[in-house]
């Protein structure tokens, strides 16, 4: 099984920064595409950004373009999003999780592992 966990939330002012990290261990060879979700008080979950198994796509939800960065460490097992510009708005618990797929996928029911979450509070 998967093991994945967040880091890095916090409270910040908007027009902030925060990196968030998940670090994944266990059965990491089936590890591919990775990808952060959160989920604000009384919304579902949504996507924010995706990364393929070698780190050479990308994608953003329009709430996180121009703003949010996902990249990955392969050798470290590690996945950063760095959250620039933050705005109240982008409060919420943010969670990692992993697709046993190549390329960048979005749905949240294509991944199959996810961890705790890590919350981010941005105060206006």
């Amino acid at each position: 099984q998967l093991q994945l966990v967040e880091s890095g939330g916090g409270l910040v002012q908007a027009g902030g920064s925060l990196r968030l990290s998940c670090a994944a261990s266990g059965r990491t060879n089936s590890v591919y595409a990775m990808g952060w979700f959160r989920q604000a008080p009384g919304k579902e979950r949504e996507f924010v950004a995706a990364i393929s198994r070698s780190g050479s796509s990308t994608y953003y939800a329009d709430s996180a373009k121009g703003r949010f960065t996902i990249s990955r460490d392969n050798a470290k097992y590690m996945v950063y999003l760095q959250m620039n510009s933050l705005k109240p708005e982008d409060t919420a618990v943010y969670y990692c999780a992993a697709a046993r797929t190549n390329s960048v996928v979005a749905g949240a029911d294509e991944y199959d592992d996810w961890g705790q979450g890590t919350q981010v509070t941005v105060s206006s």
